[in-house]
């Protein structure tokens, strides 16, 4: 590897073959050294879970001499992060960057992302991470249009590091780059899911569920990532792993736990 240049963790949990990741791959490889780790199946909505019941399987899936090194696991994008700064990566890498998801990972969606638990967990191992995500769930989204931005906010990354304890979960509405209003540094709106379970039935009569929902944003303010999406803005909202509640500490100490 060379040592000049950045080492870049490239993951995500559309799959390997995701043409999100290939898109990712290609801007990163302008950038630095470039190491793929990502899972070898998709894992959408696998959140920060991690394989412990089962047995973990990488595999190099790149040519002997080939510029890009690309392994493929069986895992979790969680579990992939684990893999790379474990057991494949010399080194600690520079920074990891995660996606492109096809589809949206702004507001609530966080939680449930495999490509922003994946960014987490680089985050927790103390390097740099960005998750990207373009609101396009198609399969052949078209992920030309975002390079420029991603390639950007990766060197500023690079640059100027990020404050202890973030991540970075960047969201971009699905436009054509010239239409793009530029970058809002956001909060998560408050939203949710409002889930409903379509019960149907196997050929032999056994029920089973097919979860549905529709995504309801609640939150009116002009500082969210949900805000600038929809006014054509690309949104970075800062993402923290410490998921203490610091503000209800001093209430909850006015209970009378010990009497």
């Amino acid at each position: 590897m060379n040592q000049d240049k950045p080492l870049i963790l490239v993951t995500n949990d559309d799959g390997i073959s995701a043409p999100g990741i290939r898109t990712l791959i290609d801007v990163m490889s302008k950038i630095g050294t470039v190491v793929v780790v990502a899972p070898d199946s998709p894992q959408s909505a696998t959140g920060h879970s991690i394989t412990i019941n089962d047995t973990l399987y990488i595999n190099k899936i790149s040519k002997e001499n080939a510029p890009i090194l690309e392994y493929s696991c069986s895992g979790t994008p969680v579990d992939c992060v684990k893999l790379a700064v474990n057991e494949v990566l010399k080194r600690k890498p520079d920074l990891c960057v995660s996606g492109i998801n096809h589809g949206s990972n702004s507001s609530i969606n966080v939680i449930y992302s495999g490509t922003m638990s994946a960014a987490v967990e680089a985050g927790i191992e103390g390097i740099p991470a960005i998750g990207f995500s373009l609101l396009d769930y198609d399969w052949n989204a078209d992920f030309e249009q975002i390079k420029t931005f991603i390639h950007t906010i990766s060197l500023e990354v690079l640059e100027k590091g990020l404050p202890e304890n973030i991540v970075l979960n960047v969201n971009f509405p699905k436009l054509k780059e010239k239409e793009i209003k530029g970058i809002k540094i956001c909060r998560q709106a408050k939203a949710l899911w409002i889930e409903k379970f379509d019960k149907r039935k196997t050929p032999q009569g056994k029920d089973y569920y097919w979860l549905t929902g529709e995504f309801v944003n609640q939150d009116k303010g002009e500082d969210t990532d949900e805000w600038a999406l929809a006014n054509g803005y690309i949104s970075i909202v800062p993402v923290q792993f410490d998921l203490t509640a610091h503000h209800a500490i001093q209430q909850l100490n006015t209970w009378k736990w010990n009497e």
